[in-house]
């Protein structure tokens, strides 16, 4: 294998604690080749930092994982709009994706590559935004993956400025609130399924809604919500801390609700500011880190927080093993069932894959 930035990162640190038990609940598989080269010039930073990674398949992230030191026994693939399969129809296209995924997890479970299990939990897309029509979406999704397929993300990220995200990104606003979508987001619930929201800090109290809206439904919010650094909000993540950590304590009242400690690494949060795999070692990241992932930790407790690696989008600017070692340098004073929640057991009893961990 050639060399990398991870392969040299690595060389620069030890691993901590290499025998904790890792299930990486979030993480992306994806070929952007064709589609990056389609966006005008000069593209948007954000599609500038997957150029690295534009094909990320399963040889990419088995080889990042494998050769980490980390002890990353399992990991759950989080949808991307890869792989969608045009032929099914507009709604149904997304079956595409978690068809691939399927056959990545069978090709990870069959033993020829160890004994990590890659995508043992899969999350797709629907669009809830088609209201009850949305079930037909999800009882495909779940025929196409009996046993791994768990429930849905649909992001609603957005933001007035479109630097933030960037044009293919966005969301419409306040989506979460849309009356169709929460016709839609029942659905889940029907059907026993988890839902992943992934949207900015300042849409955070659109989470606390819905998760009141609607209490039977397990949510996860995915990477602390996404603090921001960048565009508008270069050089304010400081002064919009306090505000941050409210909402988020007052999302942790909801039972129902999860968080995922990570995505800190995005251009979007700016912390590194610089990338990809800006070299930074795994003391600077914790100390960037530290309030974010220490306030979700104290808020929503060590039995609701689950540390992801968001890769490879995180990569921008950590690489596998930095990552996680900076994670860890976090939790170093936790107890050891702190830490065994936190790395694997939580996720995998959030997305159902306990029987794949042992």
């Amino acid at each position: 294998m050639t060399e990398t930035a991870t392969d040299t990162n690595r060389a620069q640190e030890d691993i901590l604690e290499p025998e904790l038990r890792i299930v990486d609940p979030h993480h992306h598989l994806w070929d952007l080749r064709a589609l990056i080269p389609a966006f005008p010039e000069p593209r948007h930073r954000f599609l500038e930092t997957l150029v690295p990674v534009a094909h990320y398949t399963f040889d990419q992230f088995h080889d990042e994982v494998a050769n980490s030191g980390h002890n990353v026994v399992a990991t759950v693939f989080m949808e991307c709009s890869a792989f969608y399969n045009g032929a099914y129809g507009e709604a149904l296209k997304p079956v595409g994706e978690v068809e691939f995924v399927n056959g990545v997890a069978a090709q990870s479970a069959s033993g020829l590559y160890g004994d990590l299990r890659l995508c043992a939990g899969i999350v797709g897309h629907a669009d809830l935004a088609r209201g009850a029509a949305a079930g037909e979406v999800l009882d495909a999704l779940r025929a196409a993956a009996p046993k791994r397929f768990r429930g849905i993300r649909h992001a609603a990220a957005w933001d007035a400025d479109p630097e933030v995200l960037g044009p293919p990104f966005h969301a419409p606003e306040g989506l979460y609130r849309d009356a169709k979508f929460r016709e839609g987001f029942a659905e889940l619930a029907k059907r026993d399924m988890t839902f992943d929201a992934w949207i900015l800090e300042p849409q955070i109290p659109d989470v606390i809604d819905l998760a009141r809206a609607c209490p039977d439904t397990p949510i996860c919010l995915d990477h602390c919500g996404t603090p921001l650094g960048n565009a508008s909000y270069e050089g304010r993540l400081e002064e919009r801390f306090d505000v941050w950590a409210k909402n988020i304590r007052d999302l942790a009242k909801c039972e129902n609700v999860m968080v995922k400690l990570g995505g800190l690494a995005m251009h979007n949060c700016a912390m590194p500011a610089k990338g990809p795999a800006a070299g930074c070692g795994s003391g600077e990241l914790a100390r960037l880190w530290r309030p974010y992932i220490e306030t979700c930790i104290e808020a929503f407790g060590p039995s609701r927080a689950m540390f992801e690696s968001n890769y490879p989008v995180d990569r921008w600017g950590a690489s596998y093993p930095v990552l996680w070692n900076a994670f860890k340098r976090i939790t170093a004073d936790a107890s050891a069932d702190e830490k065994a929640a936190l790395y694997a057991d939580n996720a995998a009893r959030f997305y159902g894959i306990a029987d794949v961990i042992g």
